[in-house]
């Protein structure tokens, strides 16, 4: 089997479309999901992230990767401006409608996708009813990246809102009964299968896999 590869200046020369599938897809699976925010004035927005990682448990901690602020990101100025927003995991079921929210709206993606906005306690920023596993955080801190000014921004998580049925005895969420999809590249939508999971790995010690 022949392989294809690409050098740095190759990478350099390929055409622009070609080349931003290309690298977007290269990492492989990625979480996706809907982020809810509200403006200080009340107005809602929502947009599909797939730049979602973990970056602590205790504080619990998740960061999002943002475009360069070069022009208008409602989503980073609402964060900003009331410190609050959402993560809503999304379902094959309103893929379409959570892929249309990356549309150029002239109003709030809620009301143009048909999502319903959620609110819970004093968490200003609203969820996504249709959304299996929620997540309310409030912003901690941010930093633009001196190699391409795109801005990472890290949230602490206020509130979790999921079926019990997904939530196993040791924690661990199980995503395929919740019907999280997950991504690859910037517009392909996957379902999976449920996982094999394995114990805490020794050197001393052959590999064991935990029951789901």
């Amino acid at each position: 089997m022949a392989n294809q590869t690409y050098s740095n200046a190759q990478l350099s020369a390929l055409e622009k479309r070609f080349r931003t599938n290309l690298i977007n897809s290269l990492t492989g699976f990625k979480s996706v999901a809907l982020i809810g925010t509200q403006s200080t004035e009340g107005s809602t927005n929502l947009a599909i992230f797939s730049q979602i990682i973990h970056v602590g448990a205790n504080p619990p901690l998740i960061g999002i990767l943002f475009r360069p602020h070069t022009v208008a990101r409602h989503t980073l100025e609402n964060i900003l401006a009331t410190k609050h927003f959402s993560i809503n995991h999304i379902r094959r079921d309103f893929v379409e409608k959570a892929h249309h929210t990356s549309a150029r709206w002239e109003i709030s993606e809620f009301e143009g996708t048909g999502l319903t906005p959620d609110y819970a306690d004093d968490l200003l920023a609203p969820f996504v009813s249709e959304a299996s596993v929620k997540v309310g955080l409030s912003y901690v801190e941010h930093h633009t990246l001196r190699c391409n000014e795109t801005v990472f921004l890290v949230g602490e998580i206020q509130k979790i809102i999921l079926p019990e049925y997904c939530v196993g005895s040791d924690g661990f969420i199980d995503l395929v009964k919740a019907e999280t999809i997950t991504c690859s590249g910037l517009d392909a939508y996957h379902q999976v299968a449920s996982p094999v999971r394995f114990a805490y790995a020794k050197a001393s010690q052959p590999v064991v896999t935990i029951d789901n």
